[in-house]
């Protein structure tokens, strides 16, 4: 277990948090933090919306299916990796991280090994110069299949054949890996190309019956069996017939918008993320999904289009990033006047600002229902239903 100190299933003694800051609620139980989280949404949704009870995540911890961290050379020689200590970029070398899945975990430490062995220059946040920045991932649950995407500083890894057929021989579990250049000073983990080196390129996971094709830079919710929580919930609250229209906004790879197609009428996904859509449009083909169309642009110009258009829908689903939506959308969504909005939130304070917006134009919050998608972190979803009143 290396430094857990006292994991158990109710309790989280992680002794790295007072450096990490990635869990909020440790040296408490799981019925506290969701506790917590539960009063949290109640203080910050508007008087008089019905708050039900959080749903809970059965097994708090390993839950996170994409892992991702920086590596460092030390003084010593030591190349150390792990999370960021809070509000800064120094590594917090761990033996083990609550949240991360255990296989993610043991890749993204074994690659240092590796990385010390074969005597990789690593990449410096101070210099610029250097080949190994990052390790990305993915992990999807439901088929094992298991991504790695090695990030780089510099055009070419000298030693890459090498570390790659290294890596496979202690993870033979790896059914993908990819390269990505990363040069430029900023947060992101990827750069702006990634290249196939070997396996398929992408891995597959399954989430309430359907199969869905999961890229090195589209988003996937990072708790599988939490986001089939979700996802179950929003479909519930859409009350679908199956000649309702419905509008799907920041799609991603068309999870919401395929599993509730079945349940509708027809079904458009927009979603920016241009690799995102053509995993979408491959998700849908591969699901035998006929009713479901994805468009690649910005969700508030393409409901602004419609609405001026005159568009009409039934029912319109939003999941839009923590910083939550824009007025603009709001603004048509209350044009196209559809029955029903299912707004699907990480931010809960964006949340509380967007229904208010809402409210103010007609729409009132019928229900909200708390998903922990974030075990011990601060951060819960919630699914609200908004109808138009009268």
């Amino acid at each position: 277990m290396g430094k857990t100190g006292g994991k158990d299933k109710n309790k989280n003694n992680c002794p790295y948090a007072g450096e990490c800051g990635g869990c909020t609620y440790t040296g408490c139980s799981y019925t506290e933090q969701a506790a917590a989280k539960q009063k949290m949404i109640e203080d910050l949704l508007p008087k008089g919306v019905a708050v039900k009870p959080v749903i809970i995540c059965e097994n708090p911890f390993h839950y996170r299916n994409k892992v991702h961290s920086a590596y460092k050379r030390l003084k010593n020689g030591r190349i150390v990796c792990g999370p960021y200590a809070k509000g800064s970029h120094r590594i917090i070398s761990v033996d083990d991280c609550l949240l991360e899945n255990e296989t993610a975990g043991a890749i993204i430490r074994d690659c240092a090994k590796i990385a010390g062995r074969l005597k990789v220059k690593i990449y410096s946040e101070a210099s610029g110069q250097g080949e190994l920045r990052k390790v990305l991932v993915k992990v999807a649950e439901a088929t094992g299949e298991v991504m790695v995407v090695l990030v780089i500083g510099s055009k070419y890894f000298s030693g890459k054949t090498l570390f790659i057929k290294e890596l496979l021989k202690m993870h033979p579990e790896i059914t993908t890996v990819l390269t990505s250049v990363h040069n430029g000073h900023n947060s992101m983990i990827l750069g702006d190309t990634v290249r196939r080196e070997t396996g398929p390129g992408y891995i597959t996971d399954e989430l309430l019956g359907k199969r869905f094709r999961i890229s090195a830079s589209s988003f996937y919710q990072v708790n599988r069996r939490q986001a089939e929580l979700l996802y179950s919930t929003a479909i519930r609250m859409a009350d679908l017939a199956d000649t309702d229209e419905v509008f799907d906004c920041y799609c991603g790879t068309g999870t919401i918008s395929i599993c509730m197609a079945p349940f509708a009428g027809h079904v458009t996904g927009i979603e920016i993320n241009p690799d995102a859509v053509k995993d979408a449009v491959k998700n849908a083909r591969a699901n035998g999904i006929k009713n479901v169309d994805f468009i690649c642009g910005d969700a508030t110009e393409f409901m602004r289009r419609k609405a001026g258009g005159g568009g009409r829908c039934d029912v319109i689903v939003l999941d839009p990033t923590r910083l939550g939506t824009t007025p603009g959308f709001i603004d048509a969504c209350v044009k196209m006047n559809p029955s029903r909005i299912v707004y699907v939130s990480c931010g809960p304070e964006t949340l509380a600002r967007d229904i208010r917006l809402f409210a103010a134009q007609g729409y009132y919050t019928e229900s909200c229902e708390p998903c922990d998608m974030f075990p011990w972190a601060e951060s819960v979803e919630c699914v609200c239903l908004l109808k138009r009143r009268g």
